[in-house]
């Protein structure tokens, strides 16, 4: 029995955090500095990146890294044009008020009244 080989897609692996993590270090930085550098009072709002998409961080990032554009480092969160391929979230609900919980002391006045 012959197998036939189908032209399959080239798989886009994105960078291991690890090794982004050693090409920044390369340079000397460390993402505390970077996010010092860029401006941010916490270091560990860059590694937001690592968990979920965040251009502002991935711009940043990748920039310390050495790296032309972000889609080098993330190729699954990109399009061949370039251009981020994520979709906004959810959208506010319209004209439905948000649910105001009561307080403990709210519930302890509503019973005894």
């Amino acid at each position: 029995m012959t197998a036939e080989t189908s032209p399959k897609k080239p798989v886009m692996d994105d960078w291991a955090w690890e090794d982004l993590l050693a090409a920044i270090r390369k340079r000397r930085w460390s993402l505390r500095q970077i996010a010092k550098e860029e401006g941010y009072a916490h270091g560990n709002v860059l590694g937001e990146a690592k968990r979920r998409p965040y251009p502002a961080a991935e711009r940043i990032l990748a920039a310390y890294a050495g790296v032309a554009h972000p889609m080098e480092i993330w190729p699954s969160r990109y399009d061949a044009d370039g251009a981020p391929n994520r979709t906004p979230g959810p959208k506010p609900m319209r004209g439905i008020p948000p649910v105001k919980k009561s307080t403990r002391r709210q519930r302890r006045k509503a019973a005894t009244a």
